[in-house]
């Protein structure tokens, strides 16, 4: 049985990602036309782009069997989560893409954006990183 070429579909996955910035955020949105929470469109990227079923939710996700990647060996594609998000969320998740930098559906009243994991926040709140693919 041949793998499938997993470079190949992370290249989709990001570049359709890179598509969907300023998409709204919708808390349980994971379609384009309802808008995406942060969980969620990662889903639907895995899901649409690249065939691959992930766990819905952020929680789920991090408890998944999926291999645990330390930081200093992302790499595009890679899922990052970080410890809390606005008041009540605990659990936050996006999408690695390279040069220390990942996209994701930030909260309500944003729109999906890239940020930097430099940035003094996310710096502080990071918490590991899956590998799905």
């Amino acid at each position: 049985m041949v793998a499938p070429d997993s470079s190949r579909h992370v290249e989709k996955v990001i570049s359709r990602a890179h598509e969907l910035i300023g998409t709204p955020y919708r808390w349980g949105g994971s379609s384009v036309s309802k808008g995406f929470d942060c969980s969620g469109l990662l889903f639907y990227l895995f899901r649409s782009e690249a065939g691959i079923h992930i766990p819905r939710s952020t929680s789920s996700m991090l408890n998944s069997k999926a291999k645990t990647i330390y930081r200093r060996n992302l790499k595009s594609g890679d899922a990052v989560f970080f410890k809390h998000n606005g008041r009540n969320r605990m659990e936050h998740v996006g999408i690695y893409i390279g040069n220390n930098r990942f996209i994701h559906a930030p909260r309500a009243g944003k729109s999906i954006r890239i940020d930097s994991l430099e940035n003094s926040y996310w710096n502080k709140s990071y918490l590991t990183a899956k590998r799905f693919h």
